[in-house]
Parts: structure tokens; sequence; C-alpha cells
């Protein structure tokens, strides 16, 4: 079975960059352009973990992990965070919200793909 992947992300190039890097390890992508749209596309369809950008117009992805966090059909949505802050206290401000992991950009791809293996594993044993 292909896991899906959604890929929240304002930064075209990045999201067709991991599009076309989580597709040719096997997951099945969808993308949103910010948070707005990634709440109304987990609603319609959730996937099975998330890659959040933290800086979005419109709902930043902090706001959203919250969101995500408070609704019972989502409470469990693995979300690996993006981002390009890199001052003290972001990636805490991350985690707290409820990221799983908070990871700097730009991103070591290996890491990055340890982690989804890794987070996805873990909810399967569930």
């Amino acid at each position: 079975m292909s896991h899906s992947v959604m890929v929240v992300d304002d930064d075209i190039i990045i999201r067709h960059m991991l599009r076309m890097l989580l597709e040719m390890e096997g997951f099945v992508v969808t993308e949103a352009t910010d948070g707005i749209d990634a709440l109304e596309k987990v609603g319609q369809q959730p996937p099975h973990i998330m890659i959040l950008d933290v800086m979005m117009p419109r709902l930043d992805g902090i706001s959203v992990c919250r969101q995500l966090r408070a609704k019972p059909e989502t409470a469990a949505l693995p979300i690996i965070m993006l981002s390009g802050k890199t001052q003290m206290g972001a990636a805490e401000e991350g985690l707290a919200a409820g990221a799983n992991v908070y990871l700097h950009k730009p991103m070591d791809m290996a890491e990055l793909f340890q982690n989804l293996r890794a987070l996805l594993t873990r909810v399967a044993l569930y």
C-alpha cells in the first residue's frame, strides 16, 4: 500500500521538488498552497502524513498544526514541520503546537525520508 503525503508550502518550487522526490520513493502526494488550503483538503481526504511549512500567507503552519491537533479525526495525524525560521525557540514552538518533527530548511532529504518512514512505522503499530 502506498502512503499518502500532503505537502503544504507556499513556495511552488519546494512543493514540486518534494512531490517529485516523494513520488520517486512510492508516496502518493497531494499539495496545498497555504494553511487554509491544507485544512480544506485534509477535511476532504486526510493523508497518512503531512509535511508542513511554518511561514505561509493566510494561515501559518503553527496555527494549522494546532487546529489539526484540536480535532479528534486529525489529532494523531503525523506532522513534519519544515521551516526557514532558525531563531531560538522556533523548533520548540513547532513541537509545542503538536508537530512530531521539526526540520530546518534547507532540509536534508535523507533526514526527511528517515523521519517520514519512522513516523509511518510508528502509526502502523497502533
